[in-house]
């Protein structure tokens, strides 16, 4: 039994990269050979995988499974193997969220799902990281669907935190106020705009030395700078810190250092930083769109509205009120458990084995 994986990007910095990279692991140690097929690779992964034009002749006993996320070329050669096929589907964030600022991205979006709807009658089995992901598969035409949580070690267990940004957030903390934190894409649809007017408000009303940190990469070219602008407008360039990408060790500190993790995303499939955050032992106050509330479970507080005042109360609560933290802090123990990674491996192994030697269902 062979199982090579195809992905239109594989990146180290990447929660589908890493799930990836993990996954062949868990099928060669199952036994399985696989290999991963890439369009397009950060350089230091050119070695992890191979580039899709590898992928060489048919293989009799190879079953091909695509790593979902954006419309990519690679799904046209995809699309014209013979090899039985199964999806891996991460959510694809809708276009209309993304197109005001990105219309670029946005293109990209929509052609992900018309070519996710594409694969409906051509795979055996799509596997979803969340119920609410499978509920877009079967939307989307999949007959056959499981889900099986990310192959990610989303607990505390991590590189040790970097020593200069550790010292530089302490010298911060040590002049008092409390640490907001949110990590994930700066893109229009994770809304970090308004993790900005909730800061803007808790300062007002609650503790005028807040800070919010906003750690990740930007998306495409427009919208990154729109932020930094809303923020300057509000005259919060000096709380406001928007880093970009970082390395492993100097995310490790930012999360340590952080009092509460935020999030307002619009949409989410997952959500991989609110469970890294809850590993970290941080409490979660986030806007229960898509995902997130499934994702969350009961260990975080989860808003029906954004409202600035709202929010802010939210997190006040949480940041003050030690018997709420514990209840939180007990109850993300049990939910990171739920994700650990050697059972969602053998979870996704034990899929893949079963669904490997299928025809797919007939068009």
């Amino acid at each position: 039994m062979r199982v090579d994986q195809v992905i239109p990007s594989l990146a180290s910095r990447d929660a589908i990269g890493v799930h990836t990279v993990n996954l062949t692991q868990a099928l060669r140690r199952a036994g399985i050979e696989s290999d991963i097929f890439y369009g397009t690779c950060t350089p230091d992964m050119a070695d992890v995988g191979r580039p899709i034009g590898m992928l060489g002749r048919h293989i009799r006993e190879r079953t091909l499974l695509y790593q979902a996320s954006i419309g990519s070329s690679v799904f046209d050669v995809l699309m014209a193997r013979d090899e039985p096929k199964l999806v891996n589907y991460h959510n694809i964030t809708p276009a209309e969220l993304l197109a005001p600022w990105e219309p670029a991205v946005a293109y990209e979006a929509s052609l992900g799902r018309a070519q996710l709807e594409r694969l409906a009658s051509r795979s055996s089995l799509a596997v979803a990281d969340s119920r609410f992901n499978e509920l877009e598969l079967i939307g989307a035409g999949f007959t056959r669907t499981a889900v099986a949580p990310l192959l990610i070690d989303m607990t505390r267990a991590g590189p040790s935190p970097d020593p200069q940004t550790t010292e530089r957030l302490g010298a911060a903390k040590a002049g008092g106020g409390i640490d907001l934190l949110f990590v994930g894409k700066i893109s229009p649809h994770k809304a970090p705009h308004d993790l900005v007017k909730v800061l803007s408000v808790y300062r007002r009303v609650f503790d005028p030395l807040a800070r919010l940190r906003l750690v990740g990469s930007p998306l495409g070219e427009r919208y990154g700078p729109a932020l930094v602008a809303f923020v300057h407008d509000l005259g919060l360039d000096d709380v406001v810190e928007i880093t970009g990408s970082v390395d492993p060790s100097v995310l490790e500190a930012y999360f340590r250092d952080a009092d509460v993790f935020v999030c307002a995303s619009e949409h989410e499939g997952f959500c991989v930083p609110i469970v890294e955050a809850m590993g970290h032992g941080l409490p979660v106050v986030a806007y229960g769109a898509s995902a997130v509330p499934e994702t969350v479970g009961d260990a975080g507080l989860l808003l029906a509205t954004k409202d600035p005042l709202r929010f802010a109360a939210a997190i006040h609560r949480v940041a003050t009120d030690a018997e709420l933290r514990g209840r939180l802090s007990e109850a993300a123990r049990r939910r990171v458990d739920a994700f650990g990674l050697a059972a969602s491996a053998a979870r996704f192994v034990d899929l893949v084995r079963e669904a490997a030697g299928a025809r797919p269902p007939p068009r």
